[in-house]
């Protein structure tokens, strides 16, 4: 009983929105307070759009930090109307993830030339899906895990495969049978359904404002474009599509174009 209600004392309550734990490390998540104004503060982030929410008078910048950003001094820049553009400045510590070194086949490592032509067509694809920020404010920033199972790898994984680092591991894996239900974290918009080579079968959600979450390696897709859907409604099934070996769900949250951990959306911290 304890460890829920301390588990429920980490998120603020914003009005209807909690905000998620704050963790201002690369792959986490900073809330930086704007003071007060009439109208909506706009924030940006290296040149991105940053989720402004109302905190009762205040308000407050949600900000997603790249894996890729350095420790240090980070500025967030700030326009409010009538009023000089200001910088806020905050700080970017350092966090350690898990290392894991695997010796594998050459063929998982190495792309066939034609797998790297289709690699880059999606990821070109994809990345103008996560530059999706859509006007609507996300009804809340506490999700639902979106399927029932033990989280069986983590955010920011490193991965070094016969003596080759890969990027960090961008979501989070969910251990689940095949065929299991995958519900949305939260209400949203399917912005994106398809097949990748890497994700398989793959489900965007916005939520809005620039947060998004992704869904990989599903044996069905039960949604189109285009669809609006609650949280806990059914978007797909487990399975094990795309480079996986065997079946999981991936999950991943993009915040403001940086994808960030989502154990900080679950009201849990990063076990190492």
């Amino acid at each position: 009983m304890l460890l829920g209600l301390l588990c429920c004392l980490m998120f603020l309550q914003v009005g209807a929105i909690e905000l998620p734990i704050e963790r201002t490390t690369p792959g986490g998540v900073a809330r930086i307070g704007l003071g007060a104004s009439a109208q909506t503060p706009r924030a940006s982030f290296n040149g991105v759009p940053v989720l402004v929410v109302r905190e009762s008078s205040q308000w407050t910048a949600v900000v997603g930090i790249s894996l890729a950003t350095v420790a240090g001094t980070a500025s967030l820049l700030v326009k409010r109307e009538g009023a000089p553009d200001a910088v806020v400045t905050f700080k970017v510590k350092p966090f350690h993830y898990q290392e894991q070194r695997l010796k594998v086949a050459p063929a998982q490592v190495d792309l066939a030339p034609e797998d790297v032509v289709r690699y880059e067509r999606e990821r070109a694809h994809l990345n103008q899906v996560i530059a999706t920020v859509s006007d609507a404010q996300p009804a809340g920033l506490r999700l639902q895990q979106p399927t029932p199972g033990r989280r069986s790898s983590s955010f920011g994984l490193r991965r070094v495969f016969n003596g080759q680092a890969r990027s960090p591991h961008s979501g989070m894996d969910i251990a689940a049978p095949q065929g299991a239900p995958i519900v949305a974290a939260a209400s949203g918009v399917v912005i994106d359904t398809g097949n990748y080579f890497f994700n398989g079968n793959t489900v965007w959600l916005d939520h809005g404002s620039g947060f998004l979450t992704m869904y990989c390696h599903l044996s069905s897709i039960e949604v189109k474009t285009g669809d609006k859907v609650n949280a806990g409604s059914v978007i797909g099934q487990v399975g094990a599509t795309g480079r996986a070996t065997g079946p999981h769900l991936h999950w991943s949250i993009s915040l403001n174009r940086a994808m960030v951990d989502p154990a900080l959306f679950l009201g849990m911290l990063q076990r190492d």
